[in-house]
């Protein structure tokens, strides 16, 4: 796949629940190294949108390509495996394992590798490495050893983000990354994101938004479904529609 072509290609998305539109003809595209963030009001369909490029939801109409390959009816494992990895709004942790071990967990289901249970899989650097090196990009090397559950919410989210980091994607998915941290975590958090558009794209839903325009190259505001605008932070700043729809004069003037 040439540098310019999209990571993916999204076209006419869409997915109804009942009498409920929740995606209406979605078109999207994420290019490499990119940060594109996804806005829009509660109800808007964010959640939905990350789900069917997922492969959590089935969409009732529209194609996924990722790569360059149609991926619309594939798996959530089958995508993960071609590259596209997922964290969720809501932190979930093996919290009894360390986050040495959560991470290791995801390098064994990314490389299919079989834990032998008779010797100590802490030595097995084919698992370890990997592992150590996500916590490193993540800022939690010097928790590697500590208990999921001893972590701060800051540090649960960005152990969930080096569980997603091991499965070497070339597109993260991000939902509400930023929820329920401090302004200090949230500071943390966007350093880290920043920094990881040299390793893999990026496609970020977000409800605050100062986090986005310090992280989004470019923005697509969704509206009871649909995209109303696509741009840069600076277009979508000074879109009337977007303003009028969804950030409000006060927001898009920070």
């Amino acid at each position: 796949m040439a540098e310019t072509e999209p990571l993916i290609d999204v076209r006419g998305l869409s997915r109804s629940f009942g009498a409920l539109r929740a995606n209406d003809g979605i078109d999207l595209t994420v290019l490499p190294g990119e940060i594109h963030a996804v806005i829009g009001p509660n109800g808007a369909g964010k959640t939905t949108m990350i789900g069917l490029l997922a492969g959590e939801v089935a969409p009732d109409a529209g194609a996924i390509r990722f790569r360059g390959q149609d991926i619309t009816g594939l798996t959530v494992q089958e995508r993960a495996l071609r590259g596209l990895a997922r964290s969720f709004q809501i932190t979930s942790l093996c919290r009894g394992f360390t986050a040495l071990e959560n991470v290791m967990l995801a390098v064994q289901a990314r490389s299919d590798h079989s834990f032998r249970f008779l010797r100590r899989v802490h030595r097995d650097r084919a698992l370890v490495d990997p592992a150590r090196d996500a916590l490193d990009a993540m800022g939690l090397l010097a928790r590697a050893d500590t208990c999921a559950s001893y972590l701060s919410h800051g540090e649960q989210r960005q152990l969930e983000l080096a569980i997603a980091l091991a499965m070497q994607p070339a597109l993260l998915l991000l939902d509400e990354p930023a929820a329920g941290m401090s302004p200090d975590e949230t500071r943390r958090l966007v350093a880290i994101i920043n920094g990881l558009r040299r390793r893999t794209g990026v496609l970020l839903v977000e409800h605050d938004m100062d986090t986005v325009f310090a992280l989004a190259d470019r923005i697509t505001v969704l509206v009871y479904g649909k995209v109303i605008a696509t741009g840069t932070p600076d277009a979508i700043r000074a879109d009337p529609a977007v303003r009028d729809a969804y950030l409000g004069h006060a927001t898009v003037a920070a």
